[in-house]
């Protein structure tokens, strides 16, 4: 059961980082593009955001999983570190992408302020998975 465990761990955390190397391509399109492509790309990074959630969703009960089949404990200070960034991923996520995209067709922001702060947010995202992806693979040992 480890095994297959790690397996789906490792594949969702792919799929949590992955597309935002996608985004960062559509992003250039983003500030260029006439309305109704920009439409069209606003959803496909909406469904993007949608996939990384639930990616993250396994990732994190196959994270769940694994502590409780390993000789790790809560306490273990890579693993502890981990979830305190991920609870700042979790609440970043739900204010970076969604909220913005609303703001820009309430009229709020421009299409150019619009790709900024998407290109911006999504980078600052990669950084804080990387991290976190940096404490599960090398597992420092802080305490």
């Amino acid at each position: 059961m480890y095994p297959l465990l790690l397996f789906l761990h490792i594949f969702s955390a792919a799929l949590s980082i992955g597309p935002f190397f996608v985004l960062l391509s559509l992003i250039r399109k983003i500030r260029v593009a006439e309305h109704s492509a920009l439409l069209a790309y606003l959803d496909v990074f909406r469904s993007a955001v949608r996939l990384v959630k639930h990616a993250g969703h396994v990732l994190v009960t196959t994270g769940i999983l694994l502590i409780w089949q390993s000789s790790w404990t809560w306490g273990t200070s890579w693993i502890v570190m981990t979830i305190i960034v991920m609870a700042a991923s979790i609440v970043f996520l739900a204010r970076a992408f969604t909220p913005v995209i609303r703001r820009f067709h309430a009229g709020e922001w421009t299409q150019k302020e619009l790709a900024d702060k998407l290109y911006r947010s999504v980078w600052l995202y990669i950084g804080i998975l990387a991290l976190m992806l940096w404490f599960m693979t090398a597992k420092p040992v802080f305490w």
